[in-house]
């Protein structure tokens, strides 16, 4: 019989555990926590202390009593979850269930599921951090209180089964604003203008007006551009100046739990979600052939960028043999941590070098291939030399005109031989193009003036968020922590409360209403600043600075009175959502009024309760040019659980529906068929032809009818960057464009 029992979280690690540990240790996994607040009261003594009632949550019985038989059988028990407050609340609870069967209970925390750092666990034993287990304690209750007596203010006006959260509803409340600035939003005209040069020795290179009698060029109109053409256009130019300097490029810090998101989500396309559930996968153990299952990377709930000096020594040496001592810094390189840090972790990295991306491919999903080369490639570049870098800059002078061309070569790739951070967009967009800038001009040299181009330009509204920037945001802000953020904006979608255009995060109807009655009647509760300061409360509960009473206490005071002062204005917040049409009630003649339901906005009669008439919304939505197949009756737009459909007006009588075209035509040769818009298993749009199987054309960037200027192809792409906006770009020569205009973008190399 085993001498001791580990209990772990996760059913997946016991099987990389107890291979680490032999026949003497029984490894059992508690699968997540086991007490919770009751889902069906408040569970919170408000008048005695604010002490949580905690419960054994549904379906965890036969777990408990399983640990705890095993328990009673063993010399001594290790508890070893997570790292992080959830996992110290656990260790807690689990502590509680097993003490009157055996009391010697050990703690053991690792950062890395590897055979070295368990082992080394067991050895170096510690208690149960309680200031850990009341920091916890708080934001469960803290986050109950709010959802528990908010949420039913949202069932009262608008329906039922809404939900209200402390963290997510301030990150609803950024979504809001920047679509707010985006509504209105009014563009600006303005103009550039790119001047073609040729010099003695040159070949033809391009030069941006950046200089107007020492001033910045203001050109708001076609009229202005014109002018300023013709006056270029009689000038004589001169190179003014030639400028070189050499510039590092250093690397940025090994990940942690936010930077690993943005960067993943940026480069890989995946959620926020998405990014957690494989990492946790590459955490918690990967069956690698013989050597059996191994945890791939250190512990990835972590916002700090400290690095054992191990693994320090590791890297150092795997650089210096596999690309050379000149890509070695002398010294290792030390990032700063952020003051807001927790830095009980290390960032995240490999758990060895041994295991190279390329060795594992084979074992692993492609998912979990592109996610572990990414963390691998961002450790090893943390550690290597400086890219350097030689910017040339060339002034060219005319008249009253300045016009400068710059670009940048690679002098050494440094860390980039590794990790290039350097998008080809980016690069593009800062004049980063070296074989534009002409090497054999010399100062003083007369150029010719071969041509001029105006271009027109409109101000562009910031940007909607995306999963990456609100990770960004969030972090920037301290409103949360890292490990919450997918669980965050997961949530939000779920709730519908914003939807998913691309890759960019909207509010929806639903979403924006909601914000609306919790920034009125809350405005001290959500919000930023009150937010990032619960948090900063919260730390301080996990360093021993400030007793629990104390937080929840001064939380609570101000936090009840508006609730109490929101609850006496129900009706009248009720009222002022209901939104007044000229329609009239075919039954009774009273006006009907919208307002909001389980599935969305219906209209019905303000006779209510007297008169139940209703009327669908969407009814009134009708599609332009879209009639039904069975009855010719108009179709209208409606939105399911798989997205955007039409469905015939008809319905009941007529319950024809089919997929929601975009207005393009299938661009493949002789198809005839009409581009429509699609959701995949998980969630995420796509376009394909309405007349699949026979037709397997398919996009996952909506198509636009407008053929390439460049190359004449039929169609081209919607495109988002964060650098650029909104634009289109073709999928066959890739050259991008300004949505509504017709010229190509210029080739950015000036500055």
């Amino acid at each position: 019989m085993a001498k001791s029992l580990v209990i772990v979280e996760s059913v997946a690690k016991t099987k990389t555990i107890s291979k680490f540990l032999g026949k003497d240790f029984t490894v059992k996994s508690s699968v997540g926590h086991v007490k919770d607040l009751p889902k069906q009261r408040l569970g919170v003594n408000v008048d005695n202390g604010f002490e949580p009632e905690y419960i054994t949550i549904r379906g965890k019985g036969k777990v408990l009593t399983d640990i705890r038989k095993t328990a009673a059988n063993v010399d001594q028990v290790y508890i070893a979850t997570d790292p992080d407050r959830e996992g110290e609340a656990i260790a807690a609870h689990l502590a509680e269930v097993i003490g009157p069967h055996n009391d010697n209970i050990l703690r053991v925390r690792f950062n890395e599921i590897t055979e070295r750092a368990v082992k080394q666990a067991l050895e170096h034993t510690l208690p149960i951090d309680e200031n850990l287990v009341v920091a916890q304690k708080a934001r469960r209750v803290v986050d109950r209180l709010v959802g528990y007596q908010v949420s039913p203010i949202l069932w009262r006006t608008i329906y039922r089964g809404l939900s209200a959260g402390r963290v997510q509803s301030v990150a609803l409340r950024l979504i809001c604003e920047r679509e707010e600035l985006i509504d209105v939003f009014i563009p600006e005209e303005y103009w550039s203008l790119i001047a073609e040069f040729k010099g003695k020795r040159t070949d033809p290179f391009l030069s941006k007006l950046v200089k107007i009698n020492d001033g910045n060029p203001e050109i708001h109109n076609e009229a202005e551009a014109q002018a300023i053409n013709r006056e270029l256009r009689q000038q004589t130019f001169k190179v003014a100046d030639i400028k070189k300097k050499k510039v590092n490029r250093q690397p940025a810090p090994p990940f942690t739990t936010s930077t690993m998101q943005q960067e993943a989500a940026n480069r890989l396309g995946y959620t926020a979600k998405r990014i957690m559930a494989i990492a946790q996968q590459l955490y918690e153990g990967i069956e690698l052939g013989e050597e059996g299952s191994v945890g791939l990377i250190t512990y990835m709930r972590t916002d700090s960028t400290r690095v054992a000096d191990e693994a320090i020594t590791e890297v150092r040496d795997y650089i210096a043999t596999d690309y050379g001592l000149e890509y070695l810094p002398q010294t290792p390189r030390k990032y700063k941590v952020k003051s807001s840090a927790q830095d009980a972790h290390e960032a995240i990295r490999p758990t060895a070098m041994k295991r190279s991306p390329k060795h594992l491919k084979k074992y692993l999903t492609p998912e979990q291939y592109k996610l572990y080369e990414l963390i691998w490639q961002r450790f090893v570049a943390s550690q290597m030399e400086a890219a350097v870098l030689e910017q040339t800059s060339i002034e060219i002078a005319g008249g009253r005109f300045l016009l400068r061309t710059s670009g940048s070569i690679i002098v050494f790739r440094g860390f980039l031989q590794v990790y290039d951070d350097v998008k080809e967009e980016e690069a593009d967009e800062n004049g980063e193009n070296q074989s534009a800038v002409p090497q054999n001009l010399q100062i003083g040299e007369t150029v010719t003036l071969l041509d001029v181009h105006p271009k027109q330009h409109f101000t562009k509204p910031p940007a909607r968020y995306t999963e990456s920037s609100l990770v960004k945001e969030l972090d920037a802000l301290a409103i949360g922590r890292p490990s919450t953020y997918a669980m965050i904006i997961s949530t939000l979608l779920a709730r519908k409360y914003i939807d998913k255009q691309g890759r960019q995060l909207a509010p929806s109807d639903l979403g924006k209403t909601v914000n609306k009655i919790l920034v009125q009647n809350f405005p001290q509760i959500f919000n930023v600043k009150f937010t990032a300061f619960m948090e900063d409360e919260l730390d301080k509960l996990e360093a021993g600075d400030k007793p629990f009473l104390q937080v929840v206490k001064e939380f609570y005071e101000p936090f009840n009175q508006a609730v109490v002062a929101t609850e006496k204005k129900g009706e009248e917040i009720k009222s002022e959502l209901q939104e007044t049409t000229e329609e009239r009630c075919p039954k009774c003649g009273k006006p009907l009024v919208i307002r909001w339901g389980r599935n969305g906005k219906f209209m019905a009669c303000s006779g209510y309760p007297e008169c139940k008439h209703t009327k669908p919304l969407e009814a009134l939505e009708k599609v332009e040019g879209e009639v039904c197949d069975k009855c010719g009756k108009d179709m209208v737009l409606k939105v399911g659980r798989y997205g955007r459909f039409l469905a015939c007006s008809g319905y009941p009588d007529c319950s024809s529906a089919r997929p929601y075209p975009i207005g393009v035509a299938c661009p493949l040769p002789n198809c005839g068929g009409k581009i429509i818009e699609r959701r995949s298993k998980r969630g995420r749009t796509f376009y394909g032809c309405s007349n699949y199987p026979a037709c397997n054309f398919v996009n996952w960037n909506k198509p636009v009818a407008k053929s390439c200027p460049s190359c004449g192809n039929n169609y081209m792409e919607e495109r988002y960057t964060q650098a650029e906006g909104a634009h289109w770009r073709c999928p066959k020569c890739k050259e991008k464009f300004e949505q509504g205009a017709d010229a190509l973008y210029e080739p950015a190399v000036a500055e």
